[in-house]
């Protein structure tokens, strides 16, 4: 190779030719004299610098040599367009025209043949414009129409392709090619339609007795209807027909058969001249095997009794196309209004839910990772949400009756039903999915929907979407990312479970009109229809977005708070936390688009008061819904992290412990969220509610510590000990109780004992205050009671003296009171020594002297007959009744007394174990065992389940029915149950009262 040759090569190379050599030998071809200037080693008459913007460069160079050579041999004729040296001047010079016609055949060889076949046509493209579908299908018919030498068919292909060299043109050169997506898209589907009147013209013309006999109109379905055509796609089409004069139906649908037959023959057939597209009319009602005509009512009559649900869908991008227009437009008016109800069928959405599924099931395992259309991620998961969206919202909203997929999405998004930030993710991935499809269809005019795998593909496919550096390593990271987004975006869109209640709700019902909604109140038994009225004005009121949304939601809500016992409570509490909410980007969305979040608020809220105060007070917590795992309480250690950190950022004293409380706050309604919605049994409310409860003293005697070394300007002079007692102590804290516990210290060694007390008091002093305090949190009570010599003891004893005391001067009832003591809060040291004094009192070594058996018999006969309130029932009562809390709890802790210093398993601060412990050890029959558990178990639920209905503690079976009917929805059960549930409760309770009187009574 010379020096020159070397020269050229490397030029072109440089401007991404990828076969240089072979480009230098064509631009020395004589076919491209006039364009270049052989001599010339820079270009620098552009002509090589045009070609290599395109997408291939050396595809445009060999069809451009091949071009001129045709035009060079076509007879020379007057009219301008076929005039050579207009051509070389358009080439030679950077311009539109330049730029249009060597991007044409850059990207499409088979557009770059037609044009080889028909070079006069390069008109069409240098000076192309955009084009109303009736000038299309002026030029179409003019050109099946006109006296020539070619069928009428022929003709049909030519111009067709005439017409697409400007469409593709015009695209190709757009300077943003994702934003004129949507006018190529239309174009080309008007282009489809004017070929469709074209071939109703031939099919006419061949067969004017059966155009006399049947009226027939042409729908176009799928994207011909959309107005959102590929390059090349499959024309889905519905044909309907109607007869003409006295011609009977039959032999009217049988002529307009013909006619649609000849119809799909002149656009699908395969002649000289190529073909069009396949026109597809397997659509119709029974696809197939049903005719290929029908009449308006036929296709009525179908539609009204056997139509299926995916046949509904389809019709959404109806639209007369061809044909007889008024027919065509009778026809979508007709059936236009099924479509709009279609949502309401039972199991529509799961319909179209398992539809898509089976799409993607049977897409041939070898294409799925490279389909572009039916795969994950692809173009029908954005087209299946965005219709499912539709139809199910559009009865109400006519607002998003639009057959075209992004006109769709855009409306959705206005109308509050998708997200914005959802919408331009959609957008923009459906506008990248489909013009990488078209640039893929436009190299062969071929219907494929696959991303290439060849390196020279890829390579001209990333060029013709604009990238240079890496071009097949660029297009295909962003198609998989894009993929990745809608797929992420259609599971949680197509599968939103909002969309099933609301297909299930008549229009009327998802609308709200007023007076629509306030006999639906009334129906679902609001006791206050017109205040509930009220507060449904003022949510959907105005044309805010966040209204938009409430509109979405509060109809389907509305049901939701009905199925629980006290529904105006629920939308009372719903409406607070949205004015707290409502400006908050995420608060609505989540509801709208985050799995069952919006169902669960609805039912926590209409079930418990309780969660209602607590969310209404910190009205960020209802993200715990819409988190995956943000119903799984937080450990105690994560609790404390942040209750330290809270208060870190508050001075020592009062605000710094409300920090705390606020984040005590929010975990109470974690926790009351879990447990309404199934996520938590007692056990795990028990420890949750304990773990929280430790947190606090923790972090909040820490503070209290601090306050009290900054008032007195020195480090205390002794240790601190929280220990907690009853409930607390077994760890089964319910949500209304109070924190049963002792206060222990210890001074250091060489301290003033006195000084010690006062310092150890004040701090004691200020926990107690700063827990109880006043304030928008919940208070902590701190009930000290079981301390020696009870309330009228000192608050805090030292350790020495707890030791004192227990030899001197305990009672049997303290010992019992031991049985649950734990360490909750202080320093560790102090514990175990706090326990190795106490457990010898707890588990006596020598167990019970039979006085003692006596007197904690005598004790329990007199609570029974003492504390219950006078008049109460003893039957009913959850904690001192027959049966209840106290009868469990002190026939275990009876055995605990007598046997804990041999049996091991005894020596357990929880009921429920204890009492595994005594069955398995033969103390009590493993009969009672069951009855004693079920009855503690059933109180303690009752009794959580009456302080989450109505935020205040139960304690006795309530005597009011809507109480007991909300406790029983509390525990799950079905509306109306509060009766069934107390019967239950009565008759657990008779037989663990059996079992009672003989493990504990001896009788």
């Amino acid at each position: 190779m010379n020096h020159r040759s070397s020269s050229v090569a490397g030029s072109l190379a440089r401007l991404g030719f990828a076969d240089p050599g072979r480009a230098a030998t064509l631009l020395a071809e004589p076919a491209l004299g006039g364009l270049v200037d052989p001599l010339d080693d820079v270009f620098a008459d552009g002509l090589p610098e045009a070609l290599a913007a395109v997408a291939d460069p050396d595809l445009a160079l060999l069809c451009l040599v091949r071009f001129m050579e045709s035009l060079r041999r076509s007879p020379a004729r007057e009219d301008e367009s076929h005039d050579t040296a207009y051509l070389l001047s358009t080439l030679r010079r950077a311009g539109r025209g330049r730029d249009r016609l060597l991007a044409v055949v850059g990207a499409s060889a088979a557009l770059g043949d037609h044009l080889v076949a028909h070079p006069t046509h390069w008109r069409a493209v240098a000076d192309a414009e955009p084009m109303a579908v009736a000038d299309r299908k002026s030029r179409l018919l003019s050109a099946v129409g006109a006296p020539r030498r070619i069928t009428p068919d022929d003709a049909l292909r030519i111009e067709y392709r005439r017409q697409l060299l400007g469409i593709a043109a015009l695209d190709l050169t757009a300077p943003d090619a994702f934003a004129a997506l949507p006018t190529t898209a239309a174009a080309l589907a008007d282009l489809a339609e004017a070929a469709l009147e074209a071939a109703y013209a031939i099919a006419v013309a061949d067969l004017p007795a059966e155009a006399t006999a049947c009226r027939l109109a042409v729908i176009g379905m799928g994207k011909t209807g959309g107005r959102e055509l590929n390059y090349v796609s499959d024309v889905d089409v519905i044909f309907v027909g109607e007869p003409l004069g006295d011609v009977g139906e039959q032999e009217a649908m049988q002529a307009g058969g013909r006619l649609a037959t000849r119809l799909i023959r002149a656009c699908s057939a395969t002649t000289p001249h190529g073909t069009l597209w396949p026109v597809d009319a397997a659509l119709r009602p029974e696809g197939g095997a049903g005719p290929l005509v029908r009449t308006v009512a036929s296709h009525r009559a179908y539609y009204e009794r056997w139509a299926k649900t995916w046949e509904f869908q389809a019709l959404l991008k109806a639209r007369a196309v061809a044909g007889d227009r008024a027919l065509g437009e009778e026809y979508v008016a007709t059936l236009s209004p099924m479509v709009w109800q279609a949502a309401g069928r039972a199991g529509f959405v799961e319909d179209v839910q398992s539809m898509r599924r089976r799409v993607e099931e049977h897409v041939p395992a070898a294409e799925a990772p490279r389909q572009l259309k039916l795969g994950r991620g692809g173009l029908r998961d954005v087209e299946f949400s965005v219709q499912l969206l539709q139809l199910v919202h559009g009865r109400s909203d006519p607002r998003l009756r639009s057959g075209t997929t992004l006109d769709a999405l855009a409306a959705l998004s206005a109308g509050g039903y998708v997200g914005r930030d959802d919408r331009e993710v959609l957008d923009a991935a459906y506008r990248f999915l489909r013009t990488l499809e078209h640039r893929i269809q436009l190299f062969r005019l071929r219907r494929t929907h696959l991303m290439p795998t060849g390196a020279a593909d890829l390579r001209r496919l990333g060029r013709a979407l604009g990238y240079r550096q890496d071009p097949e390593g660029a297009v295909v990271e962003r198609w998989q990312s894009q993929a990745r987004e809608v797929r992420r975006l259609h599971e949680r869109l197509f599968y939103r479970p909002l969309l099933s209640a609301v297909a299930r709700l008549s229009s009327e019902q998802a609308r709200l009109a007023p007076d629509a909604a306030r006999e639906r109140l009334s129906a679902l038994g609001y006791r206050d229809p017109a205040g509930a009225l009220r507060h449904l004005e003022v949510l959907t009121a105005g044309l805010s977005r966040r209204a938009a949304i409430q509109r979405t939601l509060l109809p389907v809500m509305l049901g939701w708070f009905a199925d629980e016992a006290d529904p105006d409570m629920g939308l009372l509490a719903f409406r607070k936390v949205s004015d707290e909410l409502g400006s908050s980007h995420w608060y609505l969305k989540m509801l709208r688009d985050e799995g069952t979040s919006a169902e669960r608020l609805a039912h926590i809220l209409a079930r418990s008061g309780y969660a209602g105060d607590l969310l209404v007070g910190a009205p960020e917590c209802v993200q715990f819904l819409g988190d995956p795992s943000g119903l799984v309480p937080l450990s105690r250690g994560d609790l404390l992290a942040r209750m330290r950190s809270a208060g870190s950022r508050r001075p020592p004293g009062e605000s710094a412990v409300a920090a705390m409380r606020a984040v005590r706050r929010a975990e109470l309604f974690r926790i009351a969220a879990a447990d309404l919605d199934g996520h938590l049994d007692l056990d795990g409310v028990a420890g949750a509610l304990t773990d929280l409860t430790a947190a606090l003293l923790e972090s909040a005697l820490e503070v209290c510590i601090a306050e009290v070394e900054a008032r007195r300007g020195s480090p205390l002079s002794t240790r601190l000990l929280i220990v907690g007692m009853g409930r607390l102590g077994g760890g089964e804290v319910g949500y209304g109780s109070d924190a049963d516990v002792l206060f222990v210290h210890e001074p250091l060694p060489g301290a003033d004992e006195h000084v010690a007390l006062e310092e150890a008091t004040e701090v004691v002093r200020g926990l107690t205050h700063h827990l109880s305090a006043h304030s928008a949190e919940p208070p902590v009570g701190l009930d000290a009671d079981l301390r020696p010599e009870g309330k009228n003891g000192p608050i805090i004893r030292s350790l020495a003296s707890y030791r004192a005391y227990y030899e001197r001067w305990s009672l049997v009832w303290e010992a019992q009171a031991l049985l649950r003591a734990t360490p909750m809060a202080g320093e560790q040291g102090l514990a175990e020594r706090f326990l190795a004094l106490v457990d010898p009192i707890r588990w006596p070594a020598r167990g019970l002297e039979p006085a003692q058996v006596r007197e904690i018999r005598r004790l329990k006969a007199r609570m029974e007959a003492e504390r219950i309130p006078r008049g109460g029932d003893r039957r009913r009562h959850f904690k001192l009744g027959q049966g209840g809390l106290s009868d469990v709890e002190w026939t275990v802790q009876l055995q605990q007394l007598e046997h804990a210093h041999v049996l091991e398993g005894l020596r357990t601060t929880g009921t429920t174990s204890a009492l595994d412990a005594c069955v398995e050890a033969g103390l009590i029959e493993p009969g009672a065992g069951v009855a004693l558990r079920e009855a503690w178990v059933l109180a303690s639920r009752m009794r959580n389940a009456g302080t989450l209905w109505h935020g205040r503690s139960f304690e006795s079976l309530p005597s009011q029915t809507v109480d007991a009917n909300g406790i029983a929805r509390v525990l799950g059960l079905p509306p109306g149950s509060g009766q069934e549930l107390g019967e239950r409760y009565l008759r657990v309770a008779r037989h663990a009262r059996a079992a009672v009187m003989a493990a504990f009574y001896g009788r």
